[in-house]
């Protein structure tokens, strides 16, 4: 590990488990000061506790990032609590409806939609709005926002997850040719499946046909997908802004 974040601050959304977690922790450990936003404090507050263990740290917020307000409320608690912000990774996400779009249910799957775009989508947006100012007054610094490989490519019985993951791809390419000028650097990973509990409990046949999409042979890991968050926030990554980084065993290769 290096020092290469200290002095920073960073906010991470979806920060207590995942994707989310191995970044905060990364980060800490290389020694951002780092905010734990999750829908639960005390989910959040684990997190907190693992990096402060190791010597780092950490503050943990709870926030429904599928609501502006509290999206702005978490952004000024971290420049209150740190003095300023300089680095955000906005990462929550939810799954949605599954099946083809035309066999939708009018009113479940219809609500399951605006709940999936509200995290998937629009909390991207609130994140950027919040972080960007902030960050411009702190002298300027990185945003990643988690997108997908259904960012890149289409799934036939994932339209929402797709739709939203697409807007998060534009989202971040505009924003980053806005505020490039200013300081601030704006990019998206696309990850493939990652090997988590919740896949790892899928029937064996389902794992499988997740596993063969990948040519490298298995699904990625949260850590592999935060070591290159690190990377993109990093100075390391000082000319990439606007970028759709995939990393995904070779899955949008064929």
């Amino acid at each position: 590990m290096t020092d290469q974040f200290t002095g920073k601050t960073a906010l991470v959304t979806g920060g207590a488990s995942g994707i989310g977690k191995a970044v905060a922790v990364g980060l800490a450990a290389e020694g951002a000061n780092v905010a734990v936003v999750d829908l639960r404090q005390d989910a959040a507050q684990r997190v907190v506790d693992e990096i402060e263990a190791a010597g780092g740290t950490a503050l943990a917020l709870a926030a429904d990032v599928s609501k502006a307000a509290e999206v702005k409320a978490a952004v000024a608690a971290v420049v209150g609590s740190y003095g300023g912000l300089h680095l955000a990774l906005n990462n929550a996400g939810i799954g949605g409806p599954q099946g083809l779009l035309a066999d939708y249910d009018d009113s479940d799957d219809f609500a399951a939609y605006q709940a999936l775009m509200g995290v998937n989508l629009h909390s991207v947006y609130y994140g950027m709005r919040y972080e960007i100012p902030a960050i411009i007054a702190a002298g300027g610094g990185a945003i990643v926002n988690t997108s997908s490989i259904l960012g890149l490519v289409g799934e036939p019985t994932a339209v929402p997850y797709t739709t939203a993951k697409h807007g998060v791809a534009g989202m971040t390419k505009a924003a980053g040719a806005a505020y490039a000028s200013q300081g601030v650097r704006i990019n998206s990973v696309h990850p493939g499946y990652i090997d988590t509990p919740l896949l790892s409990a899928l029937p064996k046949a389902a794992f499988d046909a997740l596993v063969s999409k990948h040519p490298i042979g298995r699904l990625g890991t949260a850590e592999e997908v935060a070591n290159l968050v690190l990377f993109l926030l990093s100075e390391k990554a000082s000319f990439m802004n606007g970028s759709q980084v995939t990393i995904d065993g070779g899955y949008t290769a064929v």
